[in-house]
């Protein structure tokens, strides 16, 4: 008999909130190898909010997932068979691999990890897209100086934590929004940012006001929504909103104009804000100084992460539908496999 791997395939496009039934947990024959190829054994997936994007059918940078399709999603693999010459059993590569614990490979997708940088698991959070987000984000967009204040929502998680703490390495003050009381303290003590406010806070705005007396000169931008309706009116001129996610209006059902989009306008147009959005690909030639930066930042002690870790390949959708909640406290990810790296 032959082994069986695992997969976890979209059903359906969700409507709103992602349910349970909008997925489906498929065993299949273990492929093998072809000329060229190599068999790929999940250890890590990482789970982000643009993959909520994925699932619709809307326009947007990359094609959705199709319904029967394997989940979208980044990968730490192990090669555990090899027909390609690039690559031998037992290496531990990023790759695509998406939703599922064992994937083929020609190879063009994969890069060999550097064990020697962090755990293999940081490639998929502050050594991988979350933290190249953050970096590129803020410093080729944002361009904090000294003095300065960024403002930064989510600023718990994968993207808004390293946000924080490269403003701080600048020489800028940083400002966190996060969810509760727990995370906001962590926020504080453990990441070092100057303050943190609780988005639940029905007086946001006026905090907002009291934390940064000297107004907001970067806001990064990963939340969108009422968020962003109390930070905006605290933009200092020339103040530059880098934006990588809205990850509040992922789940709406239909377009709608905010009521304070003409006010947002009128502050574009009289404090000459900038505004843009990224993808963090739109940066790949940063990605050498990136790793050399932020490598040598956790080494010095000067950069913290952390990992929320949900064990299974059966409960990346649970755990896919808590992060669009804010149910994660750091960088989320799925063991699929033993890491034996």
């Amino acid at each position: 008999m032959s082994q069986q791997a695992k997969r976890v395939v979209l059903v359906s496009r969700p409507k709103g909130e992602p349910k349970a039934s909008d997925f489906r947990v498929e065993e299949y024959a273990l492929p093998a190898p072809g000329q060229g190829q190599v068999l790929l054994r999940t250890i890590w997936l990482s789970l982000d909010p643009y993959m909520r994007g994925r699932m619709s059918e809307g326009p947007s940078y990359a094609a959705p997932v199709p319904i029967g399709g394997v989940m979208e999603g980044g990968t730490v693999c192990e090669v555990i068979a090899s027909n390609h010459p690039g690559f031998v059993r037992g290496d531990i590569v990023l790759g695509r691999a998406g939703w599922q614990t064992h994937a083929l490979s020609d190879g063009k997708d994969l890069r060999k990890i550097d064990a020697a940088l962090g755990p293999v698991s940081t490639a998929l959070g502050v050594l991988g897209m979350p933290g190249m987000t953050a970096y590129t984000g803020l410093l080729d967009i944002g361009k904090p100086q000294p003095k300065e204040t960024v403002v930064v929502a989510a600023a718990s998680g994968a993207v808004g934590s390293a946000v924080g703490q490269i403003a701080g390495i600048k020489g800028a003050r940083a400002v966190g929004i996060a969810g509760g009381k727990d995370k906001c303290d962590y926020v504080k003590s453990e990441l070092g940012f100057d303050d943190c406010l609780d988005h639940r806070d029905p007086d946001l705005s006026a905090k907002l006001k009291e934390a940064c007396p000297d107004g907001i000169d970067v806001y990064f931008e990963n939340v969108g929504g009422e968020v962003f309706e109390a930070v905006f009116p605290h933009l200092n001129a020339f103040a530059r909103v880098p934006v990588c996610g809205l990850i509040a209006q992922y789940n709406d059902t239909a377009p709608s104009v905010p009521k304070w989009a003409p006010s947002l306008m009128r502050s574009v147009l009289t404090k000459r804000l900038t505004i843009r959005g990224f993808i963090v690909s739109d940066f790949a030639a940063r990605h050498g100084d990136f790793l050399r930066d932020m490598s040598q930042w956790l080494r010095e002690g000067k950069l913290k992460h952390r990992e929320f870790v949900t064990e299974g390949l059966d409960r990346a959708p649970a755990a896919f539908m808590g992060l669009l909640k804010g149910a994660n406290f750091g960088k989320q990810l799925v063991r699929v496999g033993p890491d034996r790296a």
